[in-house]
């Protein structure tokens, strides 16, 4: 992938490469604005990018989710739903259904007066059976409750144990990527700040902290973003040999929450 793409005078972004490889799953991250949504509609074809090209393999059947589309008949119930667009019996169905947490009677639930996240569990339910082998989530699990966070989860982790499947997550949820993604791509106003397997993510990149005087010691050049705070100061630091410190500074590995705080503030740091 090598692309541009713009709205109106706003460049979103421009000249950005990267390659996504069966197999992976992809954590995509960044600020509001960011351009994350507008890359997915690239990926998928619902927007056409002002320069450079996208590829897609022959044989990849792409499944999409976002907030913005709405598939379901409102005329339906949820179990209606399944078996007239999948055309299964109702003892299947059921099955399937209890697995997104439509059990009981919830599946007489008429379409129309379903909740944000039930909409988004019956989409996402319907999204799998279509038996894509490359799945493009936009904030798949924004609207969900706690107890399905974590059955979602193990679904996607579930798609991808062949290891003949992809699938790249757009979310603000980040301790959901910490636990699910092998490859991570960071966009920040257009510009690609990271791409690449989380593991090098992790080894790049430091979090030290400790009394003010000993994070000045620091090499200048490998600081990012640094902060007073009441008990100390804080800082995220390109991993220069900081594995090991004295015994004045903690050294920790940053998680994708704290990568994107300290990033999006860097250039306020004073010490």
């Amino acid at each position: 992938m090598h692309v541009t793409s713009s709205y109106g005078d706003h460049v979103i972004f421009k000249d950005l490469t990267m390659h996504i490889k069966k197999g992976e799953s992809v954590g995509l991250i960044g600020p509001n604005g960011a351009g994350k949504s507008t890359l997915l509609k690239l990926i998928v074809g619902d927007k056409r990018a002002d320069g450079g090209f996208i590829q897609i393999g022959n044989r990849v059947k792409p499944g999409y989710y976002s907030q913005e589309l709405d598939r379901l008949n409102s005329e339906y119930t949820v179990l209606e739903q399944i078996e007239n667009d999948f055309d299964m019996g109702e003892r299947e169905a059921r099955n399937l259904l209890g697995m997104f947490l439509f059990r009981g009677d919830d599946v007489f639930k008429p379409v129309s007066l379903l909740s944000g996240g039930e909409r988004a569990r019956l989409t996402l339910l319907m999204l799998f059976l279509e038996k894509p082998n490359f799945l493009i989530l936009d904030e798949p699990t924004a609207n969900f409750d706690p107890e399905f966070k974590q059955d979602f989860l193990n679904v996607i982790m579930q798609f991808m144990e062949s290891g003949k499947k992809s699938v790249i997550i757009a979310s603000h949820i980040l301790d959901e990527l910490d636990r699910i993604a092998d490859y991570l791509i960071y966009l920040d106003k257009g510009e690609l700040v990271y791409s690449g397997d989380i593991e090098s993510f992790r080894d790049k990149y430091r979090i030290i902290s400790g009394e003010t005087y000993k994070v000045k010691l620091l090499k200048q050049e490998d600081i990012i973003h640094v902060e007073d705070r009441k008990y100390g100061t804080k800082a995220l630091v390109v991993n220069h040999g900081y594995s090991k410190y004295d015994g004045a500074l903690t050294v920790t590995v940053p998680t994708l929450e704290e990568f994107m705080y300290h990033y999006s503030k860097r250039g306020e740091s004073v010490i």
